[in-house]
C-alpha cells in the first residue's frame, strides 16, 4: 500500500525533529574578552537547576555583542543551549539595583579575576612556560603526579562531570575518546589527563563512572580530582 504524506503532517514531523533550544538568564563578571574569536571568559553565578557557579568561556554569534564589554565589568546575558552547541546573546552591562547588596556579589566573583601569578600579572601559564608539578587522585584512587610522565606527551583537559553544555566538557572528553589513531602510543608515550574543576562533587567514584562512558584505560587516561585547595 502506498502512503502519501500530506504537507501539514510533513511540516509537523519536520518541526518535531528540530533541536530543542533552551535559554537561561546569566549574570557574570567579565575576566577576558577575545573579539577576534567572538568569545569571552566570565565568572558566572549559578543557574538554578542547570549549572553551578563557574568561570568558563562563552562564544557569541556576532562580535558586536562584545562592544563596550571589558574585564571587571558585571554583565547580564542569555545563555542559549541546543543539543549540539551553546552561545551567549544579548550581552549588556549589569546596572546595580542596590548599592548595598550587589557589590558583595561582585566581590565574590572577582576572586576568579585576580591574576594567578602576581609576579607576571597574567592568569595561569603562558605558552612555553614550565608546568609546575602536582599530585592528584585518579578514578582508581591512585596518586598521579605530572612529573611521573617526564619525557612523554601529556594532553590535559579541564572538565566537570555535571557540565550541561554540549560544546565544552562533553566535546573535550569525546575528542580524547575518539583518538583511535594514537591507540598504539596511548599509555606508552602519550598520556591523557582530565582534571575536574568541581572536586567537591567529582569524587574518584564519580569520575570512575564518567571514565567508563568513554571506555577509558585507567593506565593511559587519568581523570583527576583532589582537595579544593589543590
Amino acid at each position: 500500500m502506498n502512503v502519501r504524506l500530506s504537507l501539514p503532517i510533513a511540516v509537523l514531523l519536520s518541526a518535531a525533529c528540530l533541536p530543542a533550544v533552551q535559554r537561561y538568564p546569566v549574570t557574570g563578571l567579565i575576566i577576558k574578552t577575545d573579539p577576534a574569536h567572538r568569545s569571552f571568559v566570565a565568572s558566572c553565578t549559578a543557574i538554578p537547576g542547570y549549572m553551578e557557579a563557574m568561570a568558563m568561556p562563552f562564544t557569541v554569534r556576532d562580535d558586536k555583542q562584545l562592544k563596550g564589554i571589558a574585564p571587571s565589568i558585571l554583565v547580564d546575558f542569555t545563555l542559549v543551549v541546543t543539543d549540539r552547541d551553546s552561545y551567549a546573546e544579548n550581552l549588556r552591562v549589569h546596572h546595580f539595583l542596590s548599592v548595598e547588596q550587589e557589590p558583595a556579589e561582585v566581590r565574590s566573583l572577582q576572586i576568579l579575576s585576580v591574576p594567578a601569578d602576581p609576579a607576571t600579572g597574567h592568569l595561569g601559564l603562558s605558552l612555553g612556560d614550565a608546568v609546575p608539578d602536582f599530585t592528584l587522585t585518579d578514578q582508581s584512587r591512585q596518586q598521579v603526579s605530572l612529573s611521573q610522565f617526564a619525557g612523554k606527551i601529556v594532553v590535559a583537559a579541564f572538565v566537570y562531570t555535571s557540565c550541561p553544555l554540549p560544546n565544552f566538557c562533553f566535546r573535550l572528553s569525546n575528542n580524547l575518546g575518539r583518538q583511535k589513531r594514537f591507540s598504539a602510543r596511548l599509555g606508552r608515550d602519550l598520556i591523557f589527563l582530565s582534571v575536574s574543576i568541581d572536586p567537591v562533587h567529582d569524587t574518584p567514584e564519580v569520575l570512575a563512572k564518567y571514565a567508563a562512558t568513554w571506555k577509558a584505560d585507567s593506565k593511559a587516561w587519568h581523570f583527576l580530582t583532589g582537595p579544593r585547595s589543590e
